[in-house]
């Protein structure tokens, strides 16, 4: 099927569940055709779920292994009830709806010496702010991002910039992209701010290359989205897998953040918390918009295209220098269409094959460990 990441192994044409399937070939050299989103299902994990004397929460990223069957999900518990960690699980779907989603395992994330990281409490400038999880399928090994540290921590200011590991199944470390120096952790208004920078991972197709987002606009680039300001530009960056280097960086303009926060002096914030490559230098991109006061945040689902943008490595400012191209972006599905609540979805993934031979897709929602949100895993069908 020329559209498809995988084909469907079907024992009976009748047959109405999902079936693992194998990669396709030729579906990866071309990518996937993707016309519209179908809504299929909405799954509920319990807020206090607890697997192996850990806290199952704050689920911030998921990417789907189809050979086995079987997803890694990390959360960004930064090691305050339990060290930092990722999870294995299997998510049961069947007649297009999720009969359940089972943890399996659990690892913890190490450190350069192998370490697991501290409590963000007690050693600020050691803890990790886990955002992203990809497997490898060819390299057998895993990579995560986390987004670093850029405030006043125990009495005192802590800096430390972003990273994105590889590291064995097992959560052991093997190696370290080479993050350039403009999306690093500076004093004052320049470099990235605190709490908008790597949070989306994806590998290429042919996984030569890793493509990283920020969540926001570093300061060079300008202000961040307020419910005002449209287009600020957030950066994608290119790397090479084997040199773990980067290659390229792009821009993408983001939308307006979809609603004023309550009182209109709060918090409010539309950035990228994921990204996931459909081939040909195109991404489903996820925009999360939330607002202070306002019940719902915003998701939207965009498809983008990188053919034709700029690389802006040596771009200083993308705010005060405007002379390139920035991705192409077009809205695939607005979760507001949905009429229900929707909580703070920070991942997304493939999933299997469904029985008419259509790609799935699945999102995750970090709770943050609050029991007045919602653990939501979402099925999507894509249509070609």
């Amino acid at each position: 099927m020329r559209y498809l990441f995988f084909i469907a192994v079907l024992i009976s044409a009748a047959c109405s569940s999902c079936r693992i399937a194998k990669p396709d070939t030729r579906g990866l050299a071309g990518g996937a055709s993707i016309s519209s989103l179908k809504f299929l299902d909405e799954y509920i994990i319990p807020h206090d779920l607890r697997l192996q004397n850990t806290w199952v929460g704050g689920l911030s990223g998921i990417d789907y292994d189809a050979a086995e069957n079987r997803y890694f999900i990390i959360s960004d518990e930064r090691s305050a009830t339990s060290a930092a960690r990722f999870y294995t699980a299997a998510i049961d779907i069947s007649n297009y709806k999720i009969d359940s989603v089972r943890f399996l395992s659990v690892e913890t994330l190490k450190n350069a010496y192998n370490d697991t990281f501290p409590a963000l409490k007690m050693m600020p400038e050691h803890a990790a702010d886990p955002e992203s999880i990809r497997y490898n399928k060819k390299a057998k090994t895993l990579v995560w991002s986390s987004e670093g540290d850029k405030a006043i921590r125990s009495n005192r200011m802590v800096y430390q910039n972003p990273w994105i590991y590889e590291m064995d199944l097992q959560g052991r470390f093997k190696d370290s992209f080479l993050i350039p120096a403009n999306l690093h952790m500076y004093v004052g208004d320049s470099g990235a701010r605190e709490n908008d920078v790597l949070e989306g991972l994806s590998f290429s197709l042919d996984y030569r290359h890793l493509w990283a987002s920020m969540e926001g606009a570093i300061h060079e680039d300008g202000p961040l989205a307020t419910a005002s300001y449209a287009n600020a530009p957030v950066r994608f960056t290119k790397f090479d897998v084997k040199t773990k280097k980067a290659v390229g960086q792009y821009g993408y303009l983001l939308d307006a953040i979809a609603a004023e926060p309550v009182p209109n002096t709060a918090f409010s914030i539309n950035g990228i918390p994921e990204i996931l490559n459909i081939g040909e230098n195109r991404f489903l991109v996820l925009e999360r918009s939330f607002s202070t006061g306002v019940e719902n945040c915003v998701i939207k689902i965009y498809l983008a295209d990188f053919s034709k943008a700029t690389d802006v490595s040596t771009t200083a400012s993308l705010y005060q220098n405007t002379n390139y191209k920035p991705a192409v972006k077009k809205l695939l599905f607005n979760f507001n269409s949905l009429g229900r609540y929707i909580d703070n979805v920070e991942g997304i993934t493939w999933g299997p094959v469904l029985p008419n031979g259509h790609a799935s897709l699945i999102l995750v929602a970090d709770n943050n460990f609050n029991i007045k949100e919602k653990q939501q895993v979402f099925l999507f069908e894509v249509i070609p």
